[in-house]
């Protein structure tokens, strides 16, 4: 087709197979890009004002229901931001617990999206039904898969969804260990369904298209950073602590969004699997090195459509990295600790990464330990503003090869590829009226 025949008027009012409500619209005229535009038209969610009188155990719990995938992670960091506020510092029992359940919710999360969320783009379907009939045992080995990762989530957590065994301090039930000792087979015995599972990805054509932003993520010294770290920058190769995350965030507002954008040293920035093993390759496990070698991933990746094939690498992490660390419990065992606290005013700020990207919560209590104020920055919300930079840089690009229903499809695999959690990233805006 003659270049200047390409008029094309794109608007996907519900992008699929993400959760919540996005609109992709795009508009060129005789070849020439018009129009380039993400819109997210979800409500907020008030999460920020229903904590408001809640003592500090209760904020964590609530705050976990922003999110059904995100459960653990939004659980963890309101933890971790209640301990700051009281100046509660926890034991290494506690930190190697916590860290075993938020490894559960990577192994979740990514085994969802890639399997049933971002292969049947790869595959000409509309979703993962069809692959059902013409790819039973892939299909299969995904549930079996997904299954795991969910008990996983149980065992440490006290159940699957919402997990109520954590709290400030500690655990108010302990795992049992009988049940960690058949966890810590299974996760050995899900190993063959990993590789396999690497070889479908290695299958996958992942469009080749890239764009250089700024990645930011949690960095830690000693270990790949998902539960603790500072913020780092990929564009100054330096870390901000986790106190300083408002600088990092500078949230903005836009006409067509109900979320609010986020960008540090640059115009946007990109959060997520891409960005961590981007930050922190050196510090993968050494299974998900050779798997990123296997896969082609060289570090530092400018494809954000590779975010897929990083939360492969992670899973490969997470997989090895549990098995050491149940280990590591089966091996000491685990003592009852003393997990109560004392109430005081104060505001704590807690920070951990989430399947989808670096994750901020913040709240104030009062002299009485009760919440006064809360912020929570989702993943999401930042990355949005760099999904629609990056439209805009590759429709051009895309635009002489491509019809209208290819550029369609791959501007949703675009948004598709982020993993983005679009209902989790609208929360409050406050607006002062002028008289």
């Amino acid at each position: 087709m003659d270049l200047k025949q390409k008029t094309y008027n794109i608007d996907v009012k519900h992008v699929t197979r993400v959760e919540g409500h996005g609109r992709i619209i795009v508009s060129t005229s005789e070849g020439k890009v018009k129009e380039v535009k993400l819109s997210i038209t979800e409500a907020n969610r008030f999460f920020e004002n229903f904590v408001k009188g809640m003592s500090p155990a209760e904020v964590p719990w609530i705050v976990s229901r922003i999110c059904g995938i995100c459960c653990v992670g939004h659980q963890l960091t309101a933890i971790k931001a209640a301990e700051d506020a009281l100046g509660i510092q926890v034991s290494p029992q506690t930190i190697l617990l916590r860290k075993l359940l938020t490894e559960s919710q990577f192994l979740q999360s990514h085994v969802l999206h890639v399997y049933f969320l971002a292969v049947p783009d790869f595959m000409g379907v509309k979703s993962v039904l069809p692959l059902a009939r013409t790819h039973p045992e892939v299909v299969k080995r995904a549930l079996r898969l997904k299954k795991l990762a969910n008990d996983y989530t149980t065992v440490f957590g006290g159940r699957m969804l919402h997990p109520m065994a954590s709290t400030l301090k500690g655990w108010r039930k302990l795992p049992d260990l009988d049940e960690i000792a058949a966890l810590r087979k299974r996760v050995q015995e899900a190993i063959p369904d990993i590789q396999e599972t690497l070889k479908v990805v290695k299958t996958l054509k992942i469009p080749p298209y890239e764009r250089e932003t700024e990645y930011v993520s949690l960095k830690h010294p000693d270990e790949y950073a998902l539960y603790d770290g500072d913020i780092y920058s990929s564009d100054t190769k330096s870390s901000v602590p986790v106190d300083n995350y408002l600088d990092v965030t500078n949230e903005f507002t836009v006409a067509h969004s109900t979320t609010k954008w986020s960008k540090w040293h640059r115009d946007s920035y990109f959060t997520g699997a891409l960005a961590r093993v981007n930050n922190n390759f050196d510090q993968l496990q050494p299974e998900a090195k050779q798997a990123a070698e296997d896969l082609g991933f060289k570090a530092p990746c400018y494809n954000p459509y590779m975010n897929n094939v990083a939360q492969i690498i992670e899973v490969v992490h997470c997989a090895y990295h549990s098995a050491r660390m149940l280990d590591e419990v089966l091996g000491s065992g685990l003592k009852e600790e003393d997990i109560s606290y004392e109430v005081k005013a104060g505001r704590g700020i807690g920070s951990c990464e989430v399947p989808r990207g670096i994750l901020f919560h913040d709240y104030t209590f009062d002299e009485n330990g009760r919440c006064i104020a809360g912020n929570a920055i989702i993943p999401t919300s930042q990355n949005i503003n760099n999904v629609e930079q990056d439209m805009k840089a590759f429709v051009p690009q895309m635009l002489p090869s491509m019809s209208q229903e290819e550029l369609t499809l791959h501007m949703e695999m675009l948004l598709r590829a982020y993993d983005p959690c679009i209902s989790c990233s609208v929360h409050m805006l406050d607006v002062e009226f002028v008289d």
